[in-house]
């Protein structure tokens, strides 16, 4: 049976007795979809306990616009969880997990100062802060995150290396629907119309993708793809880009992975995707 906490003295005092267990977790801003689902599941088959946080976290959203708009579906989200099993819901308040505004700061260098970084500034700080937070309520022995934020994966990697979390990272692959769009808590934001346009997004990194194996030229496959994207009025790009996916950096002869990622809006929905290319 599910269990669940709101307060971080009793979900600590409740995992007392399970500190010899392997424990998973899974944390999450909740509006949970089948890509949440896979985590929970992938973390079942690999520990003793499955711990899943539902949590809209205030500090990582750089527009108060988008934390206000942003979907809070807790019953069903309860629902879904307990019909896979997962052992534990976390569900703090912004009282229980800030009690007071946090005066830390990250700094993740080049990490966040392109793409998301740059163009949701203070945005990994908060992911970081929480998270950290998370991990010391939790001590998990290992973490289950999405591919599709990997910027944030790369973010949550080096937070764990640089404070010895001793915490295992799993990354694990974008679910898409039929149509190729990226799952995302997001997509429930978009109108019928939008959601009809949002596969492009896909559509486009998969140009991208061809162009790189067949003309090997990087530049050539970001503007053909740009180009592509741009046909579509209702899409306004924050980024395009294909970069080294370790690094997020220009690509060089040591690349072994590529990452082709987007960030548009469309309808005022901010979406995000990535594609990872083997050299």
């Amino acid at each position: 049976m599910t269990k669940i906490f709101y307060k971080i003295a009793d979900i600590q005092a409740y995992l007392l007795q399970f500190s010899y267990k392997q424990v998973g977790f899974v944390p999450t801003m909740g509006a949970l979809h089948a890509g949440h689902e896979s985590l929970i599941l992938a973390s079942k088959k690999q520990n003793d306990l499955t711990i899943c946080s539902i949590y809209v976290n205030p500090t990582q959203f750089n527009n108060p616009e988008d934390l206000k708009k942003y979907p809070r579906t807790l019953p069903e989200d309860i629902e879904k969880l307990e019909k896979i099993a997962c052992d534990i819901i976390f569900i703090p308040s912004n009282e229980e997990m800030y009690p007071k505004n946090p005066s830390l700061t990250f700094n993740f260098g080049n990490l966040e100062s392109v793409m998301e970084g740059k163009f949701r500034q203070g945005h990994f700080n908060g992911v970081a802060t929480v998270v950290s937070k998370l991990f010391h309520i939790i001590k998990p022995n290992r973490t289950y995150f999405g591919q599709k934020d990997l910027q944030q994966t790369q973010i949550i990697s080096l937070l764990i290396k640089d404070l010895s979390f001793g915490i295992e990272l799993v990354c694990c692959p974008t679910l898409r629907e039929k149509d190729g769009l990226a799952m995302s808590s997001r997509n429930l934001r978009l109108n019928p119309q939008h959601r009809n346009i949002a596969p492009r997004i896909y559509q486009a990194m998969l140009l991208a993708q061809e162009l790189v194996f067949s003309q090997k030229d990087i530049n050539f496959a970001k503007k053909q793809a740009i180009d592509f994207l741009s046909q579509e009025i209702n899409f306004v790009l924050d980024y395009f880009e294909i970069v080294d996916c370790q690094t997020l950096g220009e690509i060089n002869e040591q690349t072994e992975e590529i990452a082709i990622c987007v960030a548009a809006f469309l309808g005022g929905v901010r979406l995000i995707d990535n594609l990872l290319i083997k050299r």
